[in-house]
Order: C-alpha cells, then sequence, then structure tokens
C-alpha cells in the first residue's frame, strides 16, 4: 500500500505540473475505439496550494484537440495484444496533437473492465488540539480498517465520501471546524493489479508519461449524470463495447462501482452469427436499423444484405428488421438483467432516489430506455455528456461520457486519501519514509 501511495502521489505532482504547464491528453481507452481528447488550461488561473489540499484549485479548460481511432488489441476493457494497442493510441494521440498542433507529454488514461470491487472503509481519531487540521484528516484516513483484497489487486480509487465530527455526521469537508472526534466513512474500489501495469506500461512504450488513472465508470458518472443526481443518489450505467461500467453517487461521491463483461460487441457478434454476415457489416446494420422493440410494422419492413462471398442468393439476401430485433433483444436484456444483479448487490433499492441513466455509445439503440426501466424498474433516462468548452460536436454524444468526464476529473481533482500527507506511524522503515520525500521534493 505504501508503494501504491508513493506511485500515486508522483502521479499527482505529474499531473499538477502538467497543468501548470497548461496542456495535457486525455485517453479513453475502449474495446471498441480509444479516444484522445487534447485540453489547454488557462494560463492566468495558476493551481496554487490555498490551504485547501494538496491538489485543491479548479482551473478552466478547453478542448484544442481531438481524435478517435478504432480499438485493437483491447477486450472487455483490458489489454489483450500490446503491441496492437500500441499503434492505436499512438495513432489517436498524435491525431489529436496534429489538431492542436502541440506536442503533449502527459496522459491521463481511463479504463473500464479489470474486475472493479468496492469496499465502504471507517475509521475514527481524536483531533490534535481543538481545530480540525489537515493533518488530522489525514490520521482518520489512514486509521481506516483496510480488507484484505487479496494478491494481486490493487487500489484505484480511495475517497472519503463522509466525515462526521462530535456526532456530527454529513460533512463534505471538516478542516477549520472545531470539535474533539473525528470519524470518516470511506470508498475504496480495487481492480486487478495487471491490468494497470499493462496500461502503465503500454502508455509508457509510447512516449508518453502517465499523470492519472481512472475507472471508466467513474469518470462517465461524473459528466453524464447532473449535479441534483449526483446529490441525491443516481447510478449510471455506460454501455459500452466489450463490458458495460456501473456507478453508483450519493453526495456527489461514488460510493459503489462495477463492470458487467458484455457490451455492444456481443449484440454485434450476435447478429454476425444469426445472419451470417460479416462483423463490419453487421455493425453496420446494428446501427443504421437495430432495435429492441418490435412494432407491426417491422415484419414488412425489409433490410438488404450484401456480401462479396461469391455464392449470388448468398449474398442477395433479405431479413425483416423483426428478424434483426429478434437476434438484439436477448443478449441487450442479458447485459441489464446482469446490472440489475450488480445494483441489487449494492443496496440500490435503499437509496433515496433511484434516478438511473443509460451512456454509452450502446445505449443509443431505440427502445433501450423503455426496456431498461422495465428491467431495473426505476426512472430511466439517456445521459449525454455536459459540454465542455472547444468539443467537436462529432465528440458530444454519449460514447464519449467518460473522456469527457475525465476531463472534468482533471480540472476539478476530487481529494483522496493520496491527496493527504500520510502519518510518520504508517511508514514502513526510515528509509522509505526518506524515499516518500524524495519523490514529493523532487516531482
Amino acid at each position: 500500500m505504501i508503494e501504491l501511495y508513493v506511485s500515486q502521489r508522483a502521479m499527482r505532482n505529474m499531473r499538477k505540473a502538467a497543468m501548470q504547464r497548461g496542456v495535457v491528453a486525455i485517453l479513453d481507452v475502449g474495446s471498441s475505439k480509444i479516444a484522445c481528447l487534447v485540453l489547454r488550461f488557462d494560463g492566468n488561473e495558476q493551481i496554487l496550494d490555498d490551504g485547501i489540499g494538496s491538489l485543491a484549485g479548479q482551473s478552466g479548460f478547453r478542448v484544442i484537440g481531438a481524435a478517435t481511432t478504432r480499438s485493437r488489441g483491447v477486450k472487455f476493457g483490458e489489454i489483450a495484444a500490446m503491441g496492437e494497442t500500441e499503434r492505436a493510441i499512438r495513432t489517436a494521440v498524435q491525431a489529436a496533437q496534429k489538431m492542436a498542433n502541440i506536442r503533449v507529454d502527459h496522459v491521463i488514461v481511463c479504463f473500464s473492465g479489470a474486475e472493479p470491487r468496492s469496499y465502504g472503509l471507517a475509521g475514527q481519531v481524536e483531533v490534535d488540539g481543538t481545530m480540525v487540521s489537515e493533518q488530522d484528516v489525514a490520521r482518520v484516513l489512514s486509521a481506516c480498517d483496510v480488507p484484505d483484497f487479496g494478491v494481486g489487486r490493487e487500489v484505484l480509487h480511495a475517497q472519503p465520501v463522509n466525515f462526521a465530527l462530535d456526532h456530527r455526521s454529513g460533512l463534505d469537508d471538516p478542516r477549520g471546524q472545531i470539535g474533539r472526534a473525528l470519524a470518516t466513512d470511506m470508498h475504496m474500489l480495487t481492480i486487478n493489479a495487471q491490468a494497470i501495469q499493462n496500461i502503465a506500461h503500454c502508455v509508457k512504450r509510447c512516449d508518453l508519461e502517465l499523470a492519472g488513472l481512472a475507472s471508466s465508470a467513474y469518470a462517465s458518472g461524473i459528466s453524464a449524470l447532473v449535479e441534483d443526481e449526483q446529490e441525491l443518489g443516481a447510478a449510471c450505467i455506460d454501455m459500452g463495447g466489450g463490458t458495460t461500467g456501473v456507478s453508483i453517487f450519493m453526495k456527489k461521491h461514488m460510493i459503489y462501482a462495477d463492470a458487467v463483461p458484455m457490451g455492444g460487441n456481443h449484440v454485434t457478434s450476435d447478429i454476425s452469427m444469426g445472419l451470417q454476415i460479416p462483423m463490419a457489416m453487421a455493425e453496420r446494420i446494428k446501427t443504421f436499423y437495430g432495435g429492441v422493440v418490435a412494432t407491426g410494422m417491422d415484419d414488412r419492413e425489409m433490410i438488404e444484405i450484401s456480401g462479396d462471398t461469391g455464392d449470388w442468393h448468398h449474398d442477395r439476401r433479405q431479413v425483416s428488421r423483426a428478424e434483426l430485433i429478434g437476434i438484439m433483444r436477448p443478449r441487450v436484456e442479458e447485459i441489464l438483467e446482469e446490472v440489475r444483479a450488480s445494483l441489487d448487490a449494492a443496496g440500490f433499492d435503499h437509496l433515496p432516489s433511484q434516478q438511473i441513466v443509460l451512456t454509452g455509445a450502446a445505449s443509443q439503440i431505440p427502445g433501450l430506455d423503455g426496456l431498461a426501466s422495465r428491467i431495473l424498474g426505476s426512472q430511466v433516462r439517456l445521459g449525454r455528456p455536459m459540454r465542455v468548452h472547444g468539443l467537436p460536436q462529432a465528440a458530444t454524444g454519449p460514447g464519449f461520457a467518460s473522456a469527457v468526464g475525465l476531463c472534468l476529473f482533471a480540472a476539478h481533482p476530487q481529494d483522496e486519501w493520496w491527496d493527504f500527507e500520510i502519518p510518520v506511524d504508517k511508514y514502513a522503515s526510515g528509509g522509505l519514509k526518506r524515499a516518500v520525500k524524495w519523490f514529493r521534493d523532487n516531482w
């Protein structure tokens, strides 16, 4: 955990330096596409330490470059072929740099998959003195009992979601307040360590510096949920190509995250096998004619299927739209049933507000919101990412929710466990303490 703390602090300092330099790239590594956005931060709004946390401060930004490319070498949100993924990332980053007309050294990456697991932790300490200081917050976060989450897993996010001071609960930030006993509730998200190592290695092979990592489910929730939904409680279902991310927000904090290893690519694969056509044609038919609710007209609406197998009768076929919907609907229902099981495991039924927002490229299937509200049993709406300055029209669709969310995550950092100085008694040894001090002083 200490080594992870050191690397996270190093990445945060690099991100801070990149923001002060003015330019940073956002990279969304997905199963169907890799998107890159280049952000320019306002030079007149320097990120300053004003005593409200080491990464606090908000910065205005605009998107000056954007590019997407077809994802290669990524399956179920994880890297399956390093060389192909490296080429795809290089293609996207170079195209975005060309549009921005500037070189980028630092990237912040988000990815789905990697078997996320959520934990709720609690800790309590006595306050030194009468007023809660930054050091007290660091001590109470360190006092949280970290569960044994198993070998080969690492913490991706560790966020305090609630503070209590002398039985006054619901505090967002207790610093500067007067009290004696400080308690906290923390949400911790762990993922497969191998996935982090592969992405870090791939970014390094592309001659880029990794300045931050985030879960796609978290980033999508930041951009697709409006402020009231984040405050009162809502779930964001990010339906991507290879995975479907689930995140639940409450009091503007993520309190649960999960991933279902199925997405839009599985629907395309079903169409390809059901109609015996290539994947590219199946994707095109799904995009133009797909749906999940059949009507009386769909039996008569015929879809032309052309092929190049050389067999004239096989190549010149027609299928009805009702037949296409019959292939697509069972898979979409299966994905939503898995999401329902994940929400039930999180206790979503007990939240005061049970709004569900669907986003991600696969959420654009016609009729999906009606089917989702029947299966998930809540108010369901289709969400698009927030508008940010300079975002091209092509990048405003639901498929870019995680990329836009990552922009907001970069510009308005949320205090995490890593943002506070870890107390001295938590260090394993003096040598490690010196190493952390060296990292802090030199990055």
